[in-house]
Order: C-alpha cells, then sequence, then structure tokens
C-alpha cells in the first residue's frame, strides 16, 4: 500500500510518500480502507520535535484519525462490519495511508445521512468541541468568546454554543476567518491580529482559549467574577498559563478537560448525530491528496487554513 512516512522529525518535508506492507487485523481488529484521513494540530507537532501523548518510535506512519470502508475483521470481531462506513481513531499512528488496522470498539458507524469526509473533519474536532461546551456548562443568555473561531475545533464551538443559547464574540485573524464564523452564527466578530482587540468586545461569562500565549493572556482579562475560562490549544506556540492564584483573585475558575473513554465516545456520537441532522456543520477548508501529506501540514503551520484540513487518500 502506499503510505506517507515520518523517517525524522523537521519541518514538513520530511512527510515523504512511500511504500508500506499491508497491514492485516488481529484479535479486535477490523481492516479500513481509508478514503479520508484527519489532521491535526497536535500531529504538526509531533512531526516537527516528537511531542505526542502515545508512545512512537520512528520511522512510523504519521495520522490518528480516519474513515473509509471496513475490508476486513480479525478474530473476535463481527463479520457483519465489512462493508460498513466507519471513523475511527487509532492508535496514535498509522492514518497516513490507504489500508488502517483499528480496533472495533473505536468505531463509529457514520449515518447515512452524513457525508464521509464530514464525519471525519468531526471525528477529533468534534467530540473535542462537544466535551469543552460541557466542560465549561455553558448557559443560555451568557457571553462566550471562541478564539481561534475558524478553526477546527472553534468553528464548531461557534455553532455548538449558539445552539446552547449563547450569545457568541468571535475572535480570529483576518476577515477572511471573521467572516466565517459570523456566518457560522456569531452574534460579534473581532480581529484578534489588530491592535486593541479586546477593548471592542466588553466582559464575557467564559471564554474558551484555543490560541494561548499573549492572545489568551489578553482574553482572560476579559472574565470577571464567576467567569470561566478553559485553555485547549496552543496555536501561538505557548499555553496561556494563568497562574491559578490570579485566577482566584478575580473570582475565575480555571476549567480542565479531563475526557474518559466512555465521554468520548458520546461526545462523538453527540456530534455525528447533530451533523447528519443537518444542525452542526464541520467546515472543511482545505483537501490535499495523500502524496502532498508535506503541503498539508505547511499549510497548517502558516496558519492559513481555515476548519479541518484532511488528506484525500482514495
Amino acid at each position: 500500500m502506499r503510505a506517507v512516512w515520518l523517517r525524522e522529525f523537521g519541518g514538513p518535508e520530511v512527510l515523504a510518500l512511500g511504500e508500506a506492507p499491508d497491514p492485516v487485523p488481529g484479535e479486535g481488529q477490523v481492516l479500513i480502507e481509508v478514503a479520508y484521513a484527519n489532521i491535526t494540530f497536535v500531529e504538526t507537532q509531533f512531526r516537527a520535535g516528537g511531542q505526542s501523548p502515545f508512545r512512537v518510535e520512528l520511522p512510523v506512519i504519521p495520522g490518528n484519525g480516519v474513515g473509509g470502508t471496513v475490508l476486513a475483521t480479525g478474530p473476535g470481531v463481527d463479520p457483519e462490519l465489512v462493508g460498513a462506513k466507519v471513523i475511527s481513531s487509532l492508535s496514535g499512528t498509522g492514518g497516513y495511508a490507504e489500508l488502517a488496522v483499528a480496533a472495533a470498539d473505536t468505531l463509529h458507524r457514520v449515518p447515512a445521512e452524513l457525508p464521509l469526509d464530514a464525519a471525519v473533519a468531526l471525528l477529533a474536532d468534534g467530540r473535542t468541541a462537544a466535551m469543552l461546551l460541557g466542560a465549561v456548562a455553558v448557559q443560555p443568555g451568557e457571553r462566550v468568546l471562541v478564539e481561534a473561531a475558524a478553526g477546527g475545533v472553534g468553528s464548531l464551538l461557534v455553532q455548538l454554543a449558539t445552539a446552547a443559547g449563547a450569545t457568541v464574540v468571535a475572535a480570529a485573524g483576518g476577515a477572511r476567518k471573521t467572516e466565517l464564523a459570523a456566518s457560522l452564527g456569531a452574534a460579534e466578530v473581532v480581529d484578534y491580529t489588530e491592535p486593541g482587540w479586546t477593548g471592542r468586545i466588553g466582559k464575557v461569562d467564559a471564554v474558551f482559549d484555543g490560541v494561548g500565549g499573549e492572545i489568551g493572556r489578553d482574553a482572560f482579562e476579559l472574565l470577571g467574577p464567576g467567569g470561566r475560562m478553559i485553555s485547549y490549544g496552543l496555536a501561538s506556540g505557548e499555553w496561556t498559563g494563568i497562574p491559578e492564584e490570579t485566577a482566584a483573585e478575580r473570582g475565575v475558575t480555571l476549567v480542565s478537560l479531563r475526557p474518559n473513554p466512555e465521554l468520548v465516545r458520546e461526545a462523538t456520537r453527540q456530534v455525528l448525530a447533530e451533523a447528519a441532522a443537518g444542525r452542526l456543520r464541520p467546515v472543511i477548508g482545505q483537501r490535499f491528496p495523500l502524496a502532498e501529506a508535506a503541503a498539508a501540514h505547511a499549510a497548517i503551520a502558516g496558519r492559513g487554513t481555515i476548519g479541518k484540513t484532511l488528506l484525500e487518500v482514495r
């Protein structure tokens, strides 16, 4: 099969298309003919310097999230799964390839009403957005700030928070991104590349911090007593890093996301159902063929992307 290999850490150019043995499903596993692979920001960090929540040794085929058709099942798996359209998170690697092996208990069948590419776009970002919204416990009538509101997670948070009855203030970089956020339901938009951007917002009840760094720290200043802030990304290159004592002095709660397998599965089911019903729209901003995985990583690193970036494998 064709696959993208990572043999050394470095810039996007270290990703190279090559051949790999066809994987074989073992006990409790299935073989998936991959149609789309989901690219996450975390994967670009891993490629650049080895940061990963998984134990990984080079050389490796990167990629964690895939969608496609079940071709075969291993021992202990219902053979009726063959032919099913599914999405799955793998064990950290193996997604940038024509074939992938996944644990059967990680599979989600794709609803008939939902295109496969949309389901893959929801796999990591959708469940993350749903879990973030639940952790912050957004209430109807609250004003919430969503940073990186045109990104994969942010664009979904804008929609989910709006559906929950919140007034969403979307912060993003540049007119193209703020216009997208407005089209997704944000009541107010602001360009955080402009000086003094927080002065055009006023107080908010909650902050979804997907950028970190100075932008995250500026956003924190918009919170008053009873406010909540959850930091889930570092698109700026660093975490926001608000000390607990500083937050406590302002009466602000720094919320942490502590997912468990059942919470992850339920959040995934939730967003797939919402999208199948037409109430949630994943934004697929960029598509690259498998052979151009390096270009996909470069686009994400250049901060010019919107929504989700997918690899089209077949």
